[in-house]
């Protein structure tokens, strides 16, 4: 229907010349039957015309569609556009060409100004984490109530400086890995230590189960991820809490378990919980939460191939495993 409206002018002109020629044929006296004939030859010729026009130009454009579906950047279009072939279509070409042109310059604005921020983020934390271990240390050396209760700040600026720099870094991990046999004790044990002002604050009562396993991870990320488990653990605490590490085994798989019996996820917020920025209601009790802890986990499970499922009932308690595939040739040499 578009096609016939596109070419409407064509047959109205068409349409007006057979008629003008068609009276002027049967007033120079020719013969009913003939003028006819010549009516019924030219119909059928724009017939044809409009017909196989038609069918050619739907099979172009098919043909432009199925190239524009199979290109991740569609933004490159106009690279594969046909020659054109009115001067419309020209027209058409080159404005999708300036377009595009503009479009490339100002992601690739975008993109250094990220870079560059990136970059500052990156070169913050690090100036920031020397007075950080310079207050650490004094506070080590001049130990009393109000020194610990500086260091377990400390320990949620460093926290909260590090959360800033794996966020910067979060879509790149693929160039800090280094993937090694770790033990999931010694994972453990890190992060509580690096933790252990806070889950003092916090009178967190820490129970350790068997974590005999052996999984093949980056131990840094990892320790992160603990971290930031462990902080909202401490965050969204209850009464008499407590927090326990386990692990557990399924075919294929290692399952780093942190338990804790806070205040628990409403299982209207649970689908939720790792999408950026998002608080809950829980969040809205507690200021200081961000939405940020769970989205970067999630973020870098995604990269380490860990699988991250959390389970919780509010009022109960929250549990999250981080699920690790066992690589068979080592679990066939460590057998």
């Amino acid at each position: 229907m578009r096609y016939v409206q596109d070419r409407l002018p064509a047959v109205v002109v068409n349409l007006v010349g057979l008629t003008m020629l068609s009276l002027f044929l049967l007033a120079g006296g020719n013969a009913v039957g003939t003028v006819v004939l010549i009516a019924a030859v030219w119909l059928a010729v724009l017939a044809c015309w409009l017909i196989a026009g038609c069918l050619l130009e739907k099979r172009r454009l098919d043909a432009i569609l199925r190239q524009a579906e199979q290109l991740e950047e569609r933004y490159l279009l106009p690279e594969i556009l046909p020659p054109p072939v009115t001067a419309e279509e020209a027209v058409y070409r080159r404005l999708l060409q300036m377009a595009e042109k503009s479009m490339l310059e100002q992601v690739a604005e975008a993109q250094r100004q990220r870079k560059a921020y990136r970059e500052y983020i990156e070169q913050w934390v690090h100036e920031i984490k020397t007075p950080i271990t310079a207050a650490e240390l004094l506070c080590e050396n001049h130990r009393s109530p109000l020194s610990r209760e500086i260091l377990a700040q400390l320990e949620r600026i460093t926290r909260c400086t590090e959360q800033a720099l794996y966020y910067a870094r979060s879509e790149h991990t693929e160039k800090d890995y280094l993937i090694r046999e770790i033990q999931l004790n010694s994972l453990v044990s890190s992060a509580i230590a690096e933790n252990k002002y806070l889950l003092r604050q916090g009178g967190m009562c820490i129970e350790v189960g068997n974590l005999a396993g052996t999984v093949c991870t980056d131990d840094k990320w990892v320790r992160f991820i603990l971290d930031q488990i462990i902080g909202n653990a401490v965050k969204y605490r209850g009464p008499s809490p407590r927090l326990r590490f386990d692990a557990e085994e399924r075919p294929g798989q290692v399952c780093l378990v942190v338990e804790d019996n806070g205040m628990g996820i409403p299982a209207e917020d649970l689908p939720r919980v790792l999408e950026k920025g998002f608080t809950g209601r829980n969040g809205r009790t507690v200021h200081s939460s961000t939405g940020m802890g769970l989205y970067l986990c999630s973020r870098l499970c995604d990269k380490l191939g860990i699988g991250l499922e959390i389970h919780s009932r509010e009022g109960e308690g929250t549990a999250v495993r981080l699920v690790f595939t066992v690589n068979d040739a080592i679990a066939g040499v460590h057998r």
